[in-house]
């Protein structure tokens, strides 16, 4: 009950940041979700309760995020996906907790050092970044801060940038649930656990969409920022 109660606590935690900002949900919930149950068993729950109840997004999405740039990095994603699928499954979970805490631990830093692409926005260039962001979202959901490093270099607003995110995120959680359920990841084990963590994971979906306009995203930014570091530090496989 204890595992359970934390579980859900994190990712009530972890909604609350991909609500606000569209991504930073697997950057808090993967490390100390691995720790918990496995990240064989936090991968999948958190696709589910993600794909499940970020569907809503997807519309508004759809109409202000820039759909040639998400369908170009999608195309990379397709490669990505199914080969971080494959390390998942048939990797060792301890192996993994490591390997998890430390593609956390450096996308924070990525994140925290303000890092941005700065060479011309090509077609290539893009499908690349999305096959990297697909290996890692295969791996362990950490999609997103590729991504964000690569289309903050860009003119657009934080609004756009949010909707491609957004929509990004739908297309590869398509890719990720096909591989996961041909690769044997997704279980009946899972799907309980995605349905009980999914209640706390929607209160903070909904709490963070509404933050994104009431508060500062700097301040939001930084506090996002210390729960990453918090997840990744409390979830090192070295405290057992």
């Amino acid at each position: 009950m204890l595992t359970l109660a934390l579980t859900v606590l994190v990712a009530g935690v972890a909604g609350l940041a991909r609500g606000f900002s569209g991504f930073g949900a697997a950057l808090i919930f993967m490390p100390a979700g691995s720790a918990l149950v496995g990240p064989a068993v936090a991968a999948p729950v958190l696709l589910v309760a993600d794909g499940v109840l970020s569907l809503g997004f997807l519309p508004r999405a759809w109409v202000l995020a820039r759909r040639r740039d998400v369908a170009l990095m999608a195309s990379g994603a397709v490669i990505g996906v199914p080969l971080g699928a494959y390390v998942l499954r048939h990797s060792d979970p301890l192996l993994l907790r490591w390997v998890i805490a430390g593609l956390a631990s450096s996308m924070l830093l990525l994140l925290v050092s303000g890092w941005r692409y700065h060479g011309t926005p090509r077609a290539s260039v893009t499908a690349v970044v999305g096959a990297v962001a697909g290996l890692f979202g295969g791996l362990a959901q950490m999609t997103g801060p590729p991504v964000v490093a690569y289309w903050l270099s860009g003119k657009e607003t934080h609004g756009t940038m949010r909707a491609s995110i957004i929509l990004f995120f739908g297309a590869t959680t398509v890719f990720t649930f096909i591989s996961y359920l041909v690769s044997g990841i997704i279980t009946v084990q899972t799907l309980w656990l995605a349905a009980l963590v999914a209640p706390a994971y929607a209160l903070g979906l909904f709490s963070g969409a509404r933050a994104f306009h009431l508060a500062s995203p700097d301040i939001f930014r930084r506090l996002c920022f210390v729960l990453i570091a918090a997840s990744v530090v409390t979830s090192l496989p070295v405290w057992r």
